[in-house]
Parts: structure tokens; sequence; C-alpha cells
């Protein structure tokens, strides 16, 4: 029989745990015949209850449910890493713990994987959530299949199933300031879509940020795209050329036909707006290098502060 692993990243999610574990049971009972199930979760340095309510799943389910407690926040897509990391299955569901992405989707991804497919996206059709950061997220899918990766879906999408290929892929890559979702994608393999609607919370308090949400666009655009350096260069280049000519009327136009250099207000105005672009060309440029600093210096994506197998793993090395 076939394994898959669902991993889920937990981050502050007390409220919608032990609903989304129930959920779960549903998903393995449908899967029965197919498939054995186990459910990883990955507490990503949660500051409420989700550390005691998850060893309490673990002690109700000690042959399916694997825990992962990190050492402080790393971050969503680090905590994912971590737990693809821990897994060894034929394929593996990544969903979020919030309970918008309806677990009971899994059925359908697995069997897309049963036909041959190796990376399975649910992709969202719509999504019910506030408007200011539906319009965000349709900007930033839309600018990145514009500036890095045309393939990517036009909903976006963060609950997939994977191969086992393609999990030790991205294993295997170890970039750091990425964006997961942009990897799948950019790695390739046999790809399908199943869409659905993203629905409301389950419960609790968003830990996605509108900063966090900027840091995972600029991560995303940076990782994929040389357009922010091109564009920079552009800019520098077209500057430079109207500079050039403009010093050259300038010299013609005094020599020439005793023209006044123009007023400092004019002057003024042209200092700022260079040095206005030339800060931005640094910042663009500086990102880049602060993200080669990061992967050169080689600290580790994450830590793992206490890992707990099921028991059906620690029976099986025992065996070994």
């Amino acid at each position: 029989m076939k394994r898959l692993s669902i991993l889920v990243p937990v981050y502050c999610n007390e409220e919608t745990l032990e609903h989304l574990y129930e959920k779960f049971l549903e998903v393995e009972k449908r899967l029965s015949n197919k498939a054995r199930l186990e459910f990883v979760f990955i507490d990503d340095g949660s500051r409420d209850r989700s550390r005691d309510l998850l060893k309490k799943l673990h002690t109700k389910d000690p042959d399916k449910v694997r825990l992962i407690f990190l050492s402080r926040n790393f971050g969503s897509f680090n905590a994912i890493l971590a737990g693809l990391n821990h897994v060894d299955a034929d394929c593996t569901a990544i969903i979020s713990a919030d309970l918008q992405d309806p677990p009971s989707m899994i059925v359908d991804m697995y069997e897309s994987w049963e036909k041959g497919e190796q990376t399975v996206m649910a992709v969202r059709k719509d999504r019910k959530d506030p408007f200011f950061s539906r319009i965000f997220s349709a900007f930033s899918y839309a600018l990145l299949r514009r500036l890095a990766l045309p393939e990517f879906p036009k909903g976006g999408f963060d609950f997939v199933l994977i191969d086992r290929k393609v999990r030790d892929v991205l294993v295997n890559i170890g970039e750091r300031n990425t964006s997961l979702m942009g990897l799948i994608v950019w790695v390739g393999f046999r790809q399908s879509e199943v869409m659905y609607t993203r629905g409301v919370r389950g419960g609790g308090k968003s830990m996605w940020t509108f900063w966090k949400k900027v840091k995972y666009f600029i991560d995303s655009i940076l990782a994929f795209s040389f357009a922010p350096i091109r564009t920079m260069s552009a800019i520098g280049s077209v500057l430079g050329i109207l500079g050039i000519a403009y010093a050259i009327l300038l010299i013609i136009g005094k020599f020439t036909f005793g023209i006044a250099v123009p007023g400092w207000t004019a002057l003024m105005v042209a200092i700022l707006v260079l040095f206005g672009i030339q800060f931005i060309s640094l910042g663009v440029i500086g990102e880049y290098i602060w993200r080669t600093l990061d992967e050169v210096r080689d600290r580790p994506a994450f830590i793992v502060d206490e890992l707990i197998e099921t028991d059906r793993e620690s029976d099986e090395k025992e065996e070994i």
C-alpha cells in the first residue's frame, strides 16, 4: 500500500487543530483502501497552546501523528522544509492549519497522483479573504507571472500534493529566501491543477501579516527573475544618455548663444530625482547581495527542538 504524508505547518493555530485533525481522519477513511496516511505537524515556535494540543493528538493516535517542534519561529517555508526533511512517503500533501483549504480535496489530489501526476496544485478560483488581501494577492501573482514564472497558476496556491521525486529535489536544493510554491512550479515534472474556492478561517487570527506578504512577494520575484536588476540598468542607461545630451545642450547654448544655465530649482529637482533612483537601485542590489550572503554563510534554515515520531515508525526501526 502506498504511503501519504500530510504536512501541516503550525503557528498559533490552537483554535483549529482539533477540528482539522477530525477532517484528516475523514480523509483517511476515504483513502483506507488506497494509502496509509501519516500526519506530520511542524510547530513553528507557536506562542499559544498549539504545542500542548499537538502532543494530545499524538497521545491519542501515536501510530499516525508525528510532531516536529522548531526552536523558534523560522517562517512557514522553513517549517514545511523541516517537514519535508523528515518524511519519506510515496507522496506528500502540504496544507495550512487554518481550515481555509478543505482537507477533503486531498482525496481528489491523491487520485490525480495515482494517474501519474507528480505535482497536483489546488489553485484558488476564488477566495473569501478581505478585499485588500484579494487585491494584493491578484497583483502579486500577476506580477510574478509577468516577471518570473509565466506558468505559475493565476489564482496562486499553497495547498499542494507532490511526488517523492519532487520532494527529493526540493530538499536537495536547499535554497533560502525563496518561494516554496515558486520552486515547486520551477522544478517541473508532470503538473496538474484542481480548482477550488478558498474559505474563511476556521478560527483564530491570521499570522500572515502584510509585511510577511511583502517579503514573500519580494523573495518570489528576486528568486526567479533578473527583471529588477535589468530594470535598474535600463533606467540608469536612459538617464545617463539624457544627462549627457542635456550637458552637451547646455555647453552649446552657453558658448554659442550665450544662454544662461537654468536656475537653482531645476538643478535641485534633477539632483533629487537622480539620487532617489540611485538609492532605489542600491536597494535592489542590496537585496541580491543579502541573499548571496545568506546562502554563503550557510546557517541552518531551521533548528529542530523536539521530534516525536509515530509508534509505527519506531517499531519499523527496531525490526531493521
